[in-house]
């Protein structure tokens, strides 16, 4: 499937971006990254702050591809765009994100405890590498909105 038959089957909305939206996307990613690192604060809101910056960075490239998504599911149509824009090599990174949102779940509304420092910290470093992926693919495909 590609962005545009999501967008046919109702999941996806015309979405218009520019650089101040990007910006402050971007201004979140590192908020988050950078309180995700603090050292004494629960594993569980580590994790949530991590998966929080994860996020935008997915959001980031649906917003620049023209599109958002519908409430219903976001977070997860959210995740589940990353490799259909960043391609198929990316399905595992997707899963892996979603599993995260199922935790970050679990640990915002569920019960305390359900993620470990080694899950946060995990996820911190994905996000690092995720940045960098991300800010390289929007130079190449978007730079004007990169401003």
């Amino acid at each position: 499937m590609s962005l545009m038959d999501w967008a046919n089957n109702g999941w996806l909305r015309p979405h218009t971006t520019g650089p101040q939206e990007i910006r402050n996307l971007l201004d979140i990613v590192e908020r988050d990254c950078n309180d995700a690192r603090q050292k004494g604060v629960s594993a569980d809101w580590r994790f949530g702050i991590a998966y929080n910056a994860a996020l935008k960075l997915c959001t980031i490239l649906i917003y620049a591809e023209g599109y958002r998504p519908e409430k219903s599911l976001a977070h997860y149509r959210t995740l589940q765009a990353f490799p259909l824009i960043l391609g198929a090599g990316k399905e595992d990174d997707a899963g892996y994100l979603d599993a995260c949102r199922t935790k970050r779940n679990t640990v915002e509304y569920d019960y305390v405890g359900g993620a470990t420092n080694a899950d946060a910290d995990e996820l911190i470093e994905f996000v690092s590498d995720l940045k960098k992926e991300v800010i390289n693919w929007m130079k190449k495909n978007h730079q004007k909105l990169l401003r």
